[in-house]
């Protein structure tokens, strides 16, 4: 079963360890997951960060965030999260603001309308998802995920 990612690239020499193979492998395998969600979220006019801080502040409430906090819980760190929010809230879907007692602190919130886009995306999303890995066991899936988190270092 391995080796398909060599005749993929075209690469004629072998990898120079199967740590390379792993990362590669890790690495194209995002890229064509990532694509395949861009594609779901093009008609919206949105990038894969944008939707992701779009779920993020959902789930934050009514309070909202510290942009600093938002950019942590990125799925795919964007080191411009203020450029982000700048094209979020020129459209209507975030506000910003220093709501909070510290003034320092700038805080973002979803709007109505990006709420209502967030939860229009839902399903799309999810369904892209399944058909993405649909075709893998659920056993498999699992054991995927925690060969994931042994790669980034996140064991018990």
């Amino acid at each position: 079963m391995s080796g398909h990612l060599q005749k993929e690239i075209r690469q004629k020499k072998p990898f120079s360890s199967i740590e390379q193979e792993v990362v590669l492998n890790v690495l194209r395998t995002g890229a064509t997951l990532r694509q395949g969600t861009a594609e779901v979220l093009r008609p919206w006019d949105l990038s894969g960060p944008q939707y992701n801080i779009l779920r993020i502040l959902r789930g934050a409430g009514e309070d909202g965030l510290p942009c600093s906090e938002i950019s942590e819980r990125l799925v795919s760190r964007d080191p411009d999260v203020t450029r982000l929010l700048d094209r979020m809230e020129k459209r209507g879907l975030v506000v910003r603001g220093r709501w909070s007692a510290d003034r320092r602190v700038v805080t973002a919130r979803i709007t109505k309308e990006g709420m209502e886009l967030a939860n229009r995306l839902d399903a799309p999303v999810i369904e892209n998802h399944r058909r993405q890995l649909g075709h893998m066991k659920k056993k498999d899936l699992r054991a995927l995920i925690d060969l994931l988190e042994v790669a980034r270092g996140e064991t018990d």
